[in-house]
């Protein structure tokens, strides 16, 4: 059996993992230790991230002719992929809170909703809130004026009738 055919079902398996991806982050993971990687593990999953360490080329093939394959020049050296097809701004913010209490992980770069980001801009993005957040945020925001305005109503209302 040739390499090639061996390594084809990897390939598959990233190209399936990329399609329909809201975001894809790159990480140099070296000098985690066993302990950090399994915590950071577990916090992408909880997020709703796949989070693997595949070979650079392989990462290429599957990224060749999708908005992805812009990260190929951060595909030196060790690399894993956070990918999200839920949370566009679940991988960079995961990693880059994980990332203040372990220094030894370093974000390289990433694509999110097409558009490739360096290491600088993904740290940025990783300070938005999440969809949820924003939402609850926002229903807060609208909810409160119509709350005093009921209160407000009541009180006319208490008024007139004493």
């Amino acid at each position: 059996m040739a390499k090639v055919e061996l390594k084809q079902p990897v390939i598959d398996e990233i190209a399936e993992q990329l399609k329909d991806a809201q975001s894809a982050v790159l990480v140099d993971y070296r000098g985690l230790t066993v302990d950090q990687d399994t915590q950071l593990r577990k916090q992408l999953r909880e997020a709703g991230v796949v989070y693997k360490v595949y070979k650079n080329t392989l990462i290429k093939r599957a990224a060749a002719g999708t908005a992805f394959e812009a990260l190929n020049p951060d595909l030196e050296g060790p690399t894993a992929i956070a990918i999200s097809k839920d949370d566009a701004t679940a991988p960079a913010r995961v990693i880059a809170k994980f990332a203040k209490n372990a220094e030894a992980l370093e974000l390289k770069g990433g694509v999110v909703e097409g558009t490739y980001y360096d290491k600088k801009a993904i740290l940025t993005i990783a300070t938005i809130p999440s969809r949820d957040e924003l939402l609850s945020k926002f229903l807060g925001s609208i909810q409160s004026p119509i709350t005093n305005f009921a209160r407000v109503i009541k009180q006319v209302a208490e008024a007139k009738e004493a």
